[in-house]
């Protein structure tokens, strides 16, 4: 019996013994697992859990003109000030937050509103940016009384150019919920600067960087253990060439001067934008301040609106420069004889209306070219309701780009506006009138354009029938190395099918309106031969209206040689028909290398300036 006791509590112990052998193999081959097979990722996961990071703000890349030699915006490195609530003992909370507000000159409660509420977190909080030196250093001389508070460089924004640059540069500022939503997926985070207009925004990409990271070893509580760090470098991003040239958009931005409007310089060949200026215009630096958001406001609420961009974004009744592309249309169609003649006896009537030309007293009997030269309304009011028709008139206008996104690097374009039957219908449930098409031929009524498109419109006569996307990058380059990473090549935005000679008859038109027209005396100029048209755009005042002039220079180069140049003076300015003048000082600039001030002298000086204040189109 005890034999049998003995061989059952053998057979339990050798059972016991397989049993806790298993479990040693069991537990020795995790251990070797978890520490050799999979040891990185376990060390990784430990290091993430006990370490904290901190962003670096990477700095953005700097925009330069087309001369690629003084940046126009660049990044500098000011201070921020942050506060670690749980650093700071419970007792000392309230002195800590009144010394600091009294150093950084702001109140209590705007620092305790960026806070968390629970104020044992080891969190850094950003309270204040863009601080001077002074402000460190009063930091740094009280800081054994502000535990808690630190401070680190932040890169931030410098717009070296303003002014009418500012359109075009725009600005940046703090992303917001909406913005982080839509770009998270590419590596935006809740704390990234972001382009929010101009070429900060369409090419936030290219010029955003890759923010760097310091990790710091944390216990549970996220309080600092070991003073040992890990540093990520942030990669400044890239630089952009703009095709902008300053110191023609300072020339065009002095020969608008303070007047409601817009001036493009185009090179048709190319798309290329030498110069683009809306006034009035704004400060982007203005932003970047703890106030940037009372500082939008105010610019935002202005009844001037400065934060449109004339020259892109707003429409206006091109007037009598879209006689350019109707004397196309007409040429093109043979729809009416160029020599032969209409009467101007300066008004006509049509329906139960009286259509009164400009001339009051009337032109005469006027051919095509003199109709353009004289800007004369009775002659494109009876050709084109007569014998172009509403149809064909839609199908040039859009040809030459109207009523379509010009598709400017910009975040934003008007499309302007073509109106034809069907679309009065469906706007205003009213027919098209024979009076709708005499108002649509000299660019009045319901037609609407920006000043870009009007630049478009002349770039395809110049070109014989292309218009090139307007583009403000010229090229992507890397920071330090300055390698290229990009070159912007000219793209088609239009082409037409019209026969060359038609654009060359066209072109020697607006060259003879210049010559023997209602430009030839604003226009004259010895530098360069100049070929354009003007306009007078009627907005409901009796004393001033739109004042327009598109041309280009010079009439007998090649496209590739050739500038255009469109200027538009708004009505809510006293009449004085600037834009032609403004013009030709633009021209006299770019081509004797001049400033406003040598151009205007070089044009006459004083006795240049405009003396007419009656209506001239």
């Amino acid at each position: 019996m005890y034999e049998q006791d003995f061989q059952q509590v053998d057979k339990r112990l050798k059972f016991f013994s397989v049993f806790v052998f298993c479990i040693l193999v069991i537990y020795l081959f995790r251990l070797f697992t978890m520490q050799i097979v999979q040891g990185d990722q376990f060390r990784r996961q430990s290091q993430t859990i006990s370490q904290r990071s901190e962003r670096i703000p990477a700095q953005r890349g700097e925009i330069f003109d087309r001369n690629a030699n003084v940046p126009m915006v660049l990044s500098t490195n000011t201070f921020a000030v942050s506060v670690t609530p749980g650093e700071i003992p419970k007792k000392s909370f309230s002195t800590v937050m009144v010394r600091l507000a009294n150093i950084l000159r702001i109140p209590v409660a705007e620092i305790e509103k960026k806070l968390p509420a629970k104020r044992n977190s080891f969190q850094s909080i950003e309270i204040r940016s863009n601080l001077p030196y002074e402000v460190i250093t009063s930091l740094a001389e009280n800081i054994d009384e502000l535990p808690g508070v630190s401070w680190h460089s932040k890169p931030v924004r410098n717009y070296v150019e303003t002014g009418s640059f500012s359109h075009i540069l725009g600005y940046v500022g703090d992303i917001t919920k909406e913005e982080l939503k839509e770009l998270y997926n590419k590596g935006y985070t809740a704390n990234t600067s972001i382009g929010k207009a101009g070429i900060e925004k369409y090419y936030d990409e290219w010029l955003r960087g890759e923010d760097g990271s310091e990790y710091r070893t944390v216990d549970a509580s996220g309080r600092l253990i070991e003073s040992n760090t890990a540093f990520i470098p942030p990669k400044m991003g890239n630089n952009l060439i703009l095709t902008i040239d300053r110191k023609i958009q300072k020339l065009a931005e002095n020969a608008l001067g303070q007047r409601i409007g817009a001036a493009v310089v185009l090179k048709p060949a190319t798309g290329e934008i030498l110069a683009l200026v809306s006034y009035p215009s704004f400060d982007s630096n203005l932003f970047l301040n703890d106030n940037g958001n009372e500082m939008y406001a105010q610019v935002l609420h202005d009844p001037r609106n400065p934060l449109l961009n004339r020259a892109v974004n707003a429409s206006y009744p091109p007037a009598s420069t879209f006689k350019i592309a109707m004397s196309t249309a007409i040429l093109a169609e043979k729809a009416f004889p160029p020599e032969k003649k209409v009467q101007c006896s300066g008004k006509v009537e049509y329906g139960n209306h009286l259509f009164r030309c400009h001339q009051r007293a009337g032109h005469g009997y006027l051919d095509l070219r003199n109709a353009l030269a004289q800007s004369c309304d009775i002659y494109y009011w009876t050709v084109c309701r007569d014998n172009l028709g509403i149809d064909k008139m839609v199908d040039y206008v859009r040809d030459f780009g109207y009523g379509k996104s010009a598709e400017i690097d910009l975040p934003s374009q008007a499309v302007g506006q073509v109106p034809n039957p069907v679309w009065k219908e469906r706007q205003f449930h009213e027919k098209w009138l024979g009076g709708d098409t005499m108002n649509m031929s000299i660019g009045q009524g319901f037609m609407l354009a920006s000043p870009l498109q009007v630049a478009n419109m002349v770039a395809m006569v110049v070109n014989n029938g292309v218009i090139y996307k307007p583009h403000l990058l010229k090229e992507v380059r890397a920071p330090g190395t300055n390698e290229l990473i990009y070159e912007k090549k000219p793209e088609i935005l239009q082409q037409s099918d019209i026969p060359p000679d038609i654009f060359a008859q066209v072109r020697a038109d607006m060259r003879y309106t210049i010559t023997d027209g209602t430009a030839q005396y604003p226009m004259r100029n010895k530098i360069v031969q100049l070929a354009g048209k003007t306009g007078t755009a009627e907005v409901g005042f009796s004393d001033r209206w739109h004042s327009w002039m598109v041309a280009y220079g010079p009439y007998n180069a090649p496209a590739e040689d050739a500038v255009i140049v469109v200027v538009l003076v708004e009505a809510q300015n006293k009449w004085e028909w600037w834009a032609p003048y403004a013009t030709n000082i633009i021209f006299q600039g770019i081509f004797a290398d001049q400033t406003y001030e040598e151009a205007l002298e070089a044009l006459g000086g004083k006795s240049f300036l405009p003396a007419v204040r009656v209506r001239q189109e």
